[in-house]
């Protein structure tokens, strides 16, 4: 599955919300930096699709706070 990720970083807290059928708002605690971020997005997206963390990759937008992930059950 394939799904569209608008990802806040910097939040005060972790979280993951339903936008659309294929679309997530992600917030993270950490921020954009060295790719930190995009790991924390991985983890969030498997604790809350209850996959492993490998099961979940980034596709399209490292550096934006759009992005395309791919999540194999």
């Amino acid at each position: 599955m394939k799904i569209i990720v608008h990802a806040k970083t910097g939040a005060k807290e972790k979280k993951v919300e339903k936008i659309s059928k294929n679309e997530y708002k992600v917030w993270v605690l950490t921020q954009p930096e060295k790719g930190q971020a995009n790991g924390a997005i991985i983890r969030a997206l498997a604790d809350h699709f209850k996959v492993a963390k490998s099961s979940v990759a980034l596709r399209f937008g490292g550096k934006s706070k759009i992005k395309l992930f791919e999540i194999k059950d």
